[in-house]
């Protein structure tokens, strides 16, 4: 796993449009709980193009507008795509969109252990438009410990390459204007039984040797 320096930070705040962030100084989302909130104006006529991104064809996350949809989309290490789309155009004037996820696992904090059982556990996502909940879907499986090392992480655009070619293609530019992005992680910690089970496990593979 390579490092991170955001690695103790829960919450991130962007104010304005930023591309190029490397993966280990940007938001590490994966093997937690997390909500990504967008605050936005959609001008007269509608608007599209990409909030955030992280990643890129083989593997990232992406909330963008899509013909005015909001959408949020995770590319598996490009083996299958799971999408959460609203179901309307947002109309003009101010929004907020929120995607959730709870993630169903324990998270990095098993690697001290020796075991990767926190990994790439399943999760629930809901995507929201103003308060308001237009679609839950459960990933069977997420991400365990990497995205793309040579994508960044952007945002208001999508440098080097998109998390779904077939619905745009890079820089894909937002058109609405972005007041506030907030990123908040929501880590597992590891309540005292599973530590316990897992020293003892630890012990049981250090004895078979």
């Amino acid at each position: 796993m390579r490092p991170n320096i955001t690695a103790g930070r829960t919450e991130f705040v962007y104010k304005h449009p930023m591309t190029g962030l490397p993966q280990g100084d940007s938001p590490f989302l994966l093997d937690s709980s997390y909500t990504i909130t967008a605050d936005i104006e959609v001008p007269e006529g509608g608007a599209e193009g990409m909030i955030v991104t992280s990643g890129g064809r083989f593997a990232g996350y992406g909330f963008y507008l899509l013909k005015g949809k909001p959408v949020f989309l995770w590319n598996l290490i490009d083996l299958k795509r799971i999408k959460w789309e609203g179901p309307d155009a947002l109309a003009p004037g101010k929004h907020t969109v929120e995607f959730d996820f709870k993630y169903d696992g324990l998270g990095v904090a098993t690697l001290a252990f020796n075991n990767m059982s926190g990994l790439g556990r399943p999760g629930t996502g809901t995507l929201k438009v103003d308060g308001k909940e237009v679609q839950t879907i459960t990933m069977p499986h997420t991400l365990p410990m990497i995205l793309q090392w040579d994508e960044s992480f952007d945002v208001g655009s999508d440098t080097l390459t998109g998390v779904n070619d077939a619905d745009y293609l890079p820089p894909f530019p937002l058109t609405a204007k972005l007041d506030k992005l907030t990123i908040k992680v929501d880590r597992p910690q590891l309540p005292p039984e599973e530590i316990k089970k897992l020293e003892e496990a630890m012990k049981q593979a250090a004895d078979a040797k």
